[in-house]
Formats: structure tokens, sequence, C-alpha cells
């Protein structure tokens, strides 16, 4: 991957219902980079990534995906080149769809597959990604019937379904044991490590969830940036115990993080 801009916020704020959700972000993010986004509960981590997946307009500033401006492009068009998964939007999925049904459905960012028509190379795709994420005996299984680990997984293939330029993930751990979690961990690991695969934003409340081979961290604070930049100078102690208003230890190994109270 480059190192080609393919989001940038500039001054971004968002209001809602009278309260400060956002207070001018800058941020962005290269083509080569894996960001973490890291904030206590409220911090505004979701709205931020609701606004890069072009599902929510700022009430000011100006947002830049994949060299499109918001308010100048057909979002519509540029969500299908954008791969977002979130526990709001997977909850929105047709529940009747297969697991290879909510793959191909990427192809238009569609949420049920009865409104566009799909072909044999669409199909054999979504097989194809599938079977990539250990998925593909689970082809014609219904999606509500998965377990919350599989579920995952077929949503990551669904992400590049559209071999996207940029890949959003909100608290994909959410519902998950622990063994889930780490397994989830290890395949955003390998996607952190492979240079082919497009840049990505995880947001987690957890530390230990950082998927080693990531790249850098947004720390937020009530709506504001308290920390961005490579992860080691972003992911401190000092700045956690701030963001979170906790005396917290922040200890790496191995390229896992942990936290503790002091």
């Amino acid at each position: 991957m480059n190192e080609t801009p393919v989001l940038r916020c500039a001054g971004v704020s968002l209001v809602l219902e009278g309260a400060k959700i956002l207070d001018g972000i800058e941020w962005t993010v290269h083509g080569n980079e894996r960001w973490i986004v890291l904030g206590a509960n409220g911090a505004g981590k979701t709205s931020l990534l609701r606004i890069a997946s072009l599902y929510q307009h700022p009430s000011s500033g100006t947002v830049e995906v994949l060299g499109q401006k918001l308010g100048r492009t057909d979002v519509r068009t540029l969500r299908e080149r954008i791969a977002f998964s979130s526990p709001a939007l997977a909850a929105k999925l047709e529940p009747s769809m297969t697991a290879a049904e909510v793959v191909m459905t990427a192809r238009y960012a569609a949420l049920a597959p009865w409104w566009h028509r799909y072909t044999d190379a669409d199909r054999a795709r979504a097989h194809e990604l599938l079977q990539e994420w250990r998925c593909a005996a689970l082809a014609s299984h219904g999606f509500a019937t998965l377990s919350a680990g599989e579920r995952q997984r077929v949503l990551l293939a669904r992400m590049l379904m559209n071999e996207p330029g940029l890949a959003l993930l909100d608290e994909p751990t959410a519902g998950l044991d622990i063994g889930g979690r780490e397994e989830l961990v290890a395949d955003l690991t390998a996607w952190a490590r492979d240079r082919e695969r497009p840049a990505m934003v995880l947001v987690t409340h957890h530390l230990e969830e950082i998927p080693p081979g990531f790249t850098h961290a947004l720390v937020l604070k009530a709506g504001k940036t308290l920390a961005s930049g490579p992860l080691d100078d972003a992911v401190t102690s000092e700045i956690l115990s701030d963001a979170f208003e906790l005396g917290l230890i922040v200890e790496a190994r191995d390229g896992r993080y942990t936290a503790r109270l002091e």
C-alpha cells in the first residue's frame, strides 16, 4: 500500500441535539497505516467513524475519503469503496440472509439482497472470501444462526468484497468470548501485516485488543483529540490516564498492550 491519504478530517465538529460530540478533529490516515481509535465511553469514537464511513455529516469542517470531498461526491457510490463494519450495521442486515449473501451484498453497500442484481462473479467472489476467512462451510447457513465469532469472520469477509481503499471497524470484539477475541486479534494482525490490504481504522475500548502490527493511534477525550500519532507515542500511561481519568500503567509486551491501575 502507498502513502497516499485515504482519509482526511480537517476541523471536524459534530453537534447533535445541542450537544457537541466532536470538536475540531484534525486527522489524516494514509494508505499504508493501521490506526486504533481509543477513548472512554462518550469520547466520540463511534461518531467519528460514522463520519469517516459517510453515514453521518459533520456539523462543520471538511472530510475527504479516497480523494473525494464529502458534500461534493455521490456518497452512495463512494461507500462501495469503503469497508465498514459495526455492531449497529450488523444488526440492520436482513436476518434471513445466508453468510454468502451477507458478503455479496457488500457489492453495493446494501443491507439486503433484494434491490440489486448479482452476477455469478459476485457469488464466486463471496465464496472465495468466505474460504479465506475460514467460513466456506458456513456459506449456506443463516447469518443469524452463526456464533458471534463466526459472524465476525463473515463480516471481515464482507469488508473485502469490493477490494476497498479503506476499512473501518467499530468495536468488532463486542459479544465475543476470550477465545473469539483472540482469534479475531490474530486475524487483524494478519491483515495489519499484509501490505496489500487497505488502510484500517479500528475503534476499541480495550488495549489488549490492539492487534500487533497496527501503527498509529488516535486518542479522544470529550470529543477532542488528546493524542494522535505513532502507536508507541500515543498509547502511554500519561495519555491514557488523562483519557480515562484514572491512574493507569500501560505496558507493552510482544506487541500486545495492557493497562492496570497504579
